[in-house]
């Protein structure tokens, strides 16, 4: 398919370092929770530079919707994302793939890795269809958590945090390992969504299957 030149129409700040971006839907265009694009910047010097970026809205928005941790210093897409403005152009392409929610379960995430669980929570929570989904969600700072307020919101207590480079009265400061999934998971046979960085995925993964999840019940990006 030819790709889609669409332009921001805001961007606001969801933490210190990660920004929301709403930009024009084509018409016609459909994607599910969970999937993503990839995405561009409409110039010269960075419109072959795509990368890939989950929805964060839901299908039936007038807009579609990014959630985008900038890296400024790496000075790559993301931190020329971060100066862009309403009205800058992007280029996306079709929806694809991801993350596909298939029944109740546990999710884990690492930082910015939460993105692809964000429209497939907001979705569960406005079909009244959350319950028995958990978040174990690890950060390193009480700041660096995307949107807390309202994944406390949507999962109340089924919304475990844990802080690796401070400590704060209320979170778990501790690294997500075997030994802490074991302690916060009782029933392995369920479905396990898993999205991080790839070394935090492989060490998740091979922990639950040890634990005996089923290999095909482990769902992470590919």
């Amino acid at each position: 398919m030819e790709p889609y030149i669409v332009k921001i129409l805001s961007v606001e700040p969801v933490t210190h370092n990660v920004k929301r971006f709403r930009i024009e839907k084509p018409d016609g265009y459909i994607f599910h929770p969970g999937q993503a694009t990839d995405l561009s910047i409409n110039t010269p010097a960075l419109v072959n530079e795509k990368h890939p970026f989950t929805f964060t809205a839901l299908e039936e928005e007038e807009y579609l919707e990014f959630t985008i941790k900038i890296y400024e210093s790496r000075h790559g897409v993301t931190d020329a994302l971060g100066k862009l403005e309403p009205g800058s152009e992007l280029v996306i392409g079709d929806s694809w793939g991801a993350i596909e929610y298939k029944d109740p379960g546990v999710f884990v995430a690492g930082g910015a890795g939460v993105t692809p669980f964000i429209a497939i929570f907001r979705r569960l929570y406005k079909d009244n269809k959350i319950d028995h989904n958990l978040l174990i969600f690890s950060n390193k700072t009480l700041q660096d958590i995307i949107l807390r307020e309202e994944f406390t919101k949507i999962l109340g207590n089924n919304f475990i945090n844990t802080l690796t480079a401070e400590k704060v009265p209320g979170y778990d400061n501790r690294h997500i390992n075997s030994d802490y999934l074991k302690e916060k998971i009782t029933d392995f046979n369920q479905p396990f969504y898993i999205c991080g960085p790839d070394p935090f995925v492989k060490e998740i993964s091979d922990a639950l299957v040890g634990f005996g999840a089923n290999p095909e019940s482990v769902v992470f990006e590919k």
